[in-house]
């Protein structure tokens, strides 16, 4: 379990934390991430691009000349793509380029991307950003003290909180190579992209639950689901007594039978 330094805004360590190895101790698998990266950037595409076909193009429907006997070669329309001005021929057209990827391929490279920072030495942990108002110039000596900007050039960085902490964003939008997002807008895209991953203390316990590989398991849905088997039984065991108790139903008396039907047997007899 790797244990990371917890640094405030003037870069002191005010304390430690221990991540998870299921989530920051992952190798490197550079076949998933390439594949995550790629189908955030095909997610992405707009798909608009399009050229006219012969339907599309204005011209004239009419035939310009007679099929024989001109010497020219023959021509059913204008609008033919063989001359200028006509449609074009298996040119692009509007399309959706995206497709789905599964879920727990997704965060797997996820997970194998942040190990990897932390590998590097590119992930840091902030105590809290608790700018007192939002101002441009604060944020930029905040990223000066923790080593972001070096001889005025500034890192790519990425920044990770709660996007409820509006000084924050207010202060660090004008900011060229610098992005902030909270972990449900996290993606693979972003920590390739930037080389500095600096995370809150509160969004590294987020991220640590959100990306548990026991969620993706069903372990939990398992233990539920046995916990009812088990219960079932239980409830039959004791609807079998309940039923033994309950009173039987008394016999119905015989009906007796009405005097009249008497009275035409007696009749059909003397006869």
């Amino acid at each position: 379990m790797p244990t990371v330094k917890v640094r405030n805004l003037k870069n002191k360590e005010v304390g430690e934390v221990k991540l998870p190895d299921a989530v920051f101790g992952v190798e490197l698998n550079e076949a998933l991430i390439h594949s995550a990266v790629m189908n955030y950037q095909a997610n992405g595409r707009q798909g608009t691009s399009a050229t006219k076909t012969r339907g599309n193009v204005s011209g004239s429907g009419r035939k310009l000349w007679k099929q024989k006997g001109t010497g020219r070669a023959r021509i059913a329309s204008l609008r033919s793509p063989l001359w200028k001005g006509g449609g074009n021929v298996h040119g692009p057209q509007p399309r959706d380029w995206s497709y789905q990827m599964p879920k727990k391929m997704r965060r797997g490279a996820l997970r194998s991307a942040l190990s990897e920072r932390l590998r590097e030495g590119n992930l840091i942990i902030i105590d809290e950003f608790d700018f007192a108002n939002p101002k441009t110039a604060e944020f930029l000596g905040v990223m000066e003290k923790l080593g972001l900007i070096e001889n005025k050039k500034r890192a790519k960085t990425l920044i990770i909180d709660s996007l409820d902490n509006e000084n924050l964003i207010l202060s660090s939008r004008n900011v060229q190579k610098t992005k902030v997002t909270n972990n449900f807008g996290l993606n693979i895209y972003d920590i390739i992209y930037h080389e500095k991953l600096v995370i809150s203390k509160a969004a590294v316990e987020e991220l640590s639950s959100l990306l548990d590989p026991k969620r993706e398991s069903g372990k939990i849905g398992d233990a539920v689901a046995e916990a009812v088997v088990e219960e079932k039984p239980k409830a039959r065991k004791e609807a079998k007594p309940r039923a033994e108790k309950a009173p039987k139903a008394e016999a119905a008396p015989a009906v007796e039978e009405a005097p009249a039907v008497e009275a035409a047997e007696e009749a059909t007899e003397n006869e």
